[in-house]
């Protein structure tokens, strides 16, 4: 292994590491939640591939809030079914493509809807799924200018 792997390997795990401590110690201190699960899978892409299309913030937050109002949507229209939970994701997968907004980790966002015990709100989409990947995307920022990494990619909003 090179200097510049272990560099960037420990770069990466640092930033997302830092951003999740920072969302999840705002969770439990403040009075919103700003973290899920699909986050942590979000920083893989911001922290470790920051320059890649799917990394933007575009995709980051488009991607989230479009796929998670979706899953909203089908968990509150339709029956609990594997059926609809799968539906929603494809449509959610679907409609990141098309919107040009597509971000791996909120495929898993329809997910939450139909995998958790208490019922989430709409206000969820707010808190954490709005406020938590904004939060994100402006830690992914201020983190690799400080380590001297030009995010978000210019070319590429």
């Amino acid at each position: 292994m090179d200097k510049r792997t272990l560099k960037h390997a420990l770069l990466a795990g640092s930033g997302g590491f830092l951003a999740i401590l920072l969302l999840a110690s705002l969770s439990q201190f403040g009075m919103a939640a700003l973290i899920m699960a699909p986050f942590g899978a979000s920083c893989v892409l911001l922290f470790a591939l920051p320059d890649a299309p799917l990394s933007q913030p575009r995709n980051v937050i488009g991607g989230h809030l479009i796929s998670a109002s979706l899953g909203f949507a089908f968990y509150t229209l339709a029956p609990n079914t594997p059926f609809f939970a799968a539906l929603a994701v494809g449509v959610a997968i679907a409609a990141m493509v098309l919107s040009k907004t597509t971000h791996p980790p909120a495929g898993a966002n329809p997910l939450l809807f139909f995998l958790t015990a208490k019922p989430l709100s709409a206000w969820f989409l707010l808190t954490p799924v709005a406020s938590g990947a904004i939060l994100l995307v402006l830690i992914a920022t201020l983190y690799h200018r400080i380590t001297g990494k030009a995010y978000p990619a210019m070319s590429k909003i």
